[in-house]
């Protein structure tokens, strides 16, 4: 059995992290629930979705939409406590360079499977009328907001969550400025193996975020999870990015 924890997981906050899994995991055992004693970091953060052996993952919502409803039981999202938008979701920030006037079109994308880095961004961009042209994909928020930093991109959307992340521990995001913020979406969202009754795994991750020191808790940000209705993950698909350079 897997339990992980990935999308915002770096360093800085894996000892968090950890705390933040003892407790579930305590609360997951006293209520029947078996669950591994420690975090896997070492499987690809894709590919505990969907095994039937998947105690609690995270997914974004865009490969849920696109690969996996239906293949995984919904626990609840997270809530990060962003100003401005609904319990349970998250935005992107568009960023480009801050000695920047007029970014170019080159568009660095987290993954094309990402929602914070491709399906939100692609569509702020052409609401707004700005031109962009994916031309790198980097594999992480953290390396696109890198890319655009060093030159190697112009536009970038980074996931909220992150950018405040990469805010507080990566040099590069102090040479970016914030050019919007894209639709909310469901924010990340717990997961676990299909068939699953996700009513104790709410209320394990419910009491952990109570029980988490200051500390911990100000690492992780989570405020809260929140149970939204199905119809909240019913965005249309983006369209495939035309990638000319990786």
């Amino acid at each position: 059995m897997i339990a992980s924890l990935p999308m915002y997981d770096r360093p800085e906050t894996a000892a968090a992290h950890d705390a933040f899994w003892a407790l579930v995991r305590h609360g997951l055992r006293a209520r029947g629930v078996a669950a591994p004693d420690a975090l896997d970091r070492a499987t690809p953060y894709d590919a505990g979705w969907g095994r039937p052996d998947l105690v609690l993952g995270q997914i974004c919502n865009l490969p849920f939409r696109a690969r996996h409803r239906g293949r995984v039981t919904v626990i609840a999202a997270s809530d990060y406590g962003l100003p401005e938008v609904p319990p349970g979701h998250y935005y992107s920030v568009i960023v480009a360079r801050a000695d920047d006037p007029a970014p170019g079109p080159r568009l660095a994308i987290s993954d094309p499977l990402s929602c914070s880095g491709w399906d939100a961004p692609q569509d702020w961009l052409r609401a707004q009328g700005i031109p962009f042209s994916p031309v790198l994909v980097t594999g992480s928020h953290a390396a696109s907001a890198r890319a655009v930093a060093e030159g190697r991109a112009d536009l970038a959307g980074i996931d909220a969550i992150t950018f405040r992340n990469l805010q507080r521990w990566e040099p590069a995001a102090a040479r970016l400025r914030i050019l919007g913020r894209t639709v909310a979406t469901p924010g990340m969202t717990f997961i676990t193996a299909p068939g699953r009754d996700s009513a104790p795994f709410r209320a394990a991750i419910g009491d952990a975020i109570a029980a988490l020191p200051a500390a911990e808790a100000d690492l992780l940000g989570l405020r809260a999870i929140v149970e939204l209705p199905p119809s909240a993950y019913d965005r249309p698909l983006p369209p495939e990015p035309d990638v000319t350079a990786v």
